[in-house]
């Protein structure tokens, strides 16, 4: 092996992640020792030839998409407002005369402030809309539903590509976005759901509801699930097993929902009946919905995101790394705005700001998963 470059990328942890692989069953499948993965991994170094493409091979990607060269990136002087003691990477950027201004998206920041102006208004028989926007801008519109918060992510790289493009981001379950896709009432779907021993569990969702809809199945984005808690963690919850205390106040998450299934899947292997978990049929249908009640102190716990836990500010227990995928019917795929989306996936831009994200992983970004 050849010591690394810095200017090199590793991926290589990702992909074993998404897969629930120890570095010993990585090493076994590649035929290395343990400590080989180890110093792969934590940029150690970088692996010859023959044992890159055996890594490929086994993750079913190419070998650039595990180890990424960096360009060089332009880099200006800043004035960051509120800045200097804060943990936030991201900033929001704007030039007041000469002086470059950047607004860190951190915590409450980072969720959008204000109300969205209206394409239309609906008429009083609910039959008909008033229209707002020009036609024009309709049709260079799209609709995306799911619930990995960092959709409004992509959809702000894609109007910064095409100004006159627009994603509008609706959260969704991963089985409703996809019915609304199959029912012709979105352009793009996400669905996180977690694996299991039967195979890729996002796939086999999509193949169900788009039955006889040829579609494409695109890696988006890995992103840390677990149980958002008070900030300190005062109750010291661990592991979902802890919920069954008493003075544990839970908020669960709806019926069909991939992390409900997460907590009943692991539920289930700890042998504890949800029913004795307080709260538990307490249902709420957003992350943020749950961040709030732990928030203002009417819950001690509840699914969620890592990133929308630091977002309000609150503790985080890390429970798995779920891969978030867009399905996109591929008789969509001649629209304006989805080629501009299309092209923005594969953008080393838009992987680095994932990758900044709390919680996330941009190695699988743009990645073909299926097609169906």
């Amino acid at each position: 092996m050849a010591r690394k470059s810095d200017d090199i990328t590793c991926n290589v942890k990702a992909y074993r992640m998404s897969k629930g692989w120890s570095q010993q069953e990585l090493a076994d499948k590649v035929d290395v020792r343990r400590q080989a993965i180890y110093d792969i991994e934590s940029g150690r170094y970088l692996p010859n030839t023959a044992i890159a493409l055996r890594l490929a091979r086994i993750f079913s990607c190419r070998v650039e998409d595990l180890f990424v060269e960096q360009t060089p990136q332009e880099v200006q002087p800043v004035h960051v407002i509120n800045g200097k003691d804060d943990t936030a990477t991201r900033l929001a950027l704007g030039r007041v005369r000469d002086r470059l201004v950047g607004l860190p998206l951190h915590g409450s920041e980072s969720i959008p402030f204000g109300l969205r102006s209206a394409d239309g208004l609906l008429t009083p028989d609910r039959k008909n809309a008033q229209i707002l926007s020009s036609s024009e801008r309709l049709d260079k519109t799209i609709i995306l539903m799911g619930c990995d918060p960092a959709f409004e992510v992509l959809g702000h790289h894609v109007n910064r590509v095409a100004p006159d493009a627009r994603v509008h981001c609706r959260f969704a379950s991963s089985h409703r976005a996809l019915g609304r896709l199959a029912d012709g009432l979105a352009h793009v779907a996400g669905t996180h759901l977690h694996n299991t021993d039967k195979g890729e569990s996002n796939v086999a969702l999509a193949s169900r509801k788009l039955a006889g809809l040829g579609s494409s199945v695109l890696g988006f984005s890995l992103l840390e699930e677990g149980l958002m808690v008070a900030k300190g963690n005062p109750l010291g919850i661990r592991t979902v097993a802890d919920l069954a205390q008493p003075m544990v106040r839970f908020i669960n998450r709806e019926p069909g929902a991939a992390l409900r299934v997460l907590l009943d899947d692991q539920l289930q292997h700890a042998g504890i009946d949800g029913t004795v978990i307080n709260g538990y049929q307490n249902e709420v249908t957003t992350h943020r919905e749950g961040a709030y009640r732990i928030a203002c102190n009417v819950a001690d716990a509840a699914l969620g995101l890592r990133a929308i836990a630091e977002a309000f500010d609150l503790g985080f227990v890390s429970i798995t790394a779920a891969r978030c995928d867009l399905v996109i019917p591929n008789d969509v795929t001649g629209h304006p705005t989805i080629k501009v989306l299309l092209d923005v996936l594969q953008s080393a831009a838009l992987r680095r700001e994932i990758n900044a994200i709390p919680g996330y992983e941009g190695s699988i970004t743009g990645k073909l998963i299926a097609d169906l």
